[in-house]
């Protein structure tokens, strides 16, 4: 059973990430051990492997969506459940070793969703570098300390982590972006329903016709908002499609749980991958008294009496 409060943390490293940054905003993670993973698997295996207490991992970015190495290692493998989430805003700068100017650019690195939201600033200011994918913004800042790049797209943090200079900032071509990041740890515990949370599920369903509208109706009729729904490939082979969402609830209400065992009926596998309290703090959209906690539990007692023959 994982701890109630993780001391000791992997994450998408080098150091200087996103990832970091979103961690080091966690009071408790500042208490423990902060281990940088080589990957978003690498994070996961240590959780896995029982090396650390929970993996902390970029799931989507508001400009360029799900980071699939996430989703994938969540679907796959032993199970983990998301116990958390944090947004940050995320804000770039043009790193460089000291002394080299925009000028001596030749070649631009960075991971290749930080790639994506500065594509327009780096072919404006930047037209015939080179542009370069890197395992993360950090490990771009730190290629470029040891001399393999020119130039990294990287937070602000990691150029300072790596000795470098900022010599452009605000380099994003969509202002504001946020990218959103999730604590996993291993099966146990679940967070108490707060009244504002999220549940994650991914859903393998039959390959039949409507066998998606099935499983969006088992949340409908329910009155249960979606606040996510992505299809992956299930690998098996083309056309063949596995479905990952997020839910307005918790697994504790009532209508979440009823919508859980649906969907364990309908489709070919369900992994629950955790409910857990929503960063932004926002409640679930209202819901009508018949999709209620205690309706479905008066419910329960009139069929309860039927069966005992009242």
């Amino acid at each position: 059973m994982p701890q109630q409060h993780p001391t000791r943390f992997a994450y998408l490293g080098p150091e200087g990430t996103f990832t970091e940054a979103a961690l080091r905003s966690l009071g408790a993670s500042s208490e423990g051990e902060r281990r940088p993973a080589a990957s978003v698997p690498a994070a996961l295996a240590a959780l896995r492997a029982g090396e650390v207490d929970a993996a902390f991992v970029p799931m989507e970015n508001s400009v360029e969506g799900s980071v699939s190495p996430t989703l994938d290692g969540l679907a796959a493998g032993d199970p983990v459940v998301i116990t958390g989430e944090v947004f940050l805003a995320v804000d770039f700068v043009l790193a460089v070793r000291p002394g080299v100017g925009l000028d001596g650019v030749g070649s631009v690195a960075s991971h290749p969703h930080a790639l994506a939201q500065t594509r327009g600033w780096v072919a404006e200011h930047l037209p015939a570098a080179d542009v370069l994918a890197a395992a993360s913004t950090a490990d771009a800042a730190r290629l470029v300390a040891e001399g393999a790049f020119d130039a990294a797209v990287c937070p602000a943090l990691a150029a300072e982590r790596y000795g470098l200079d900022a010599v452009a900032t605000g380099l994003a071509d969509h202002p504001g972006a946020v990218t959103r990041f999730v604590q996993v740890e291993l099966p146990g515990r679940l967070p108490a329903p707060t009244g504002a949370d999220k549940t994650t599920v991914h859903c393998v369903v039959t390959d039949r016709t409507g066998a998606l509208l099935d499983l969006l109706t088992e949340f409908a009729v329910r009155g249960i908002s979606l606040t996510r729904l992505e299809s992956r490939p299930t690998r098996e082979r083309l056309g063949v499609y596995s479905f990952s969402l997020d839910v307005e609830g918790h697994v504790a209400d009532a209508r979440m749980g009823d919508a859980l065992a649906a969907l364990h009926r309908r489709c070919e596998e369900v992994r629950f991958l955790g409910s857990y309290p929503r960063d932004d703090g926002q409640a679930p959209k209202p819901v009508l008294d018949a999709d209620g906690d205690p309706a479905f539990g008066a419910a329960a007692d009139w069929l309860a009496d039927l069966r005992r023959g009242h």
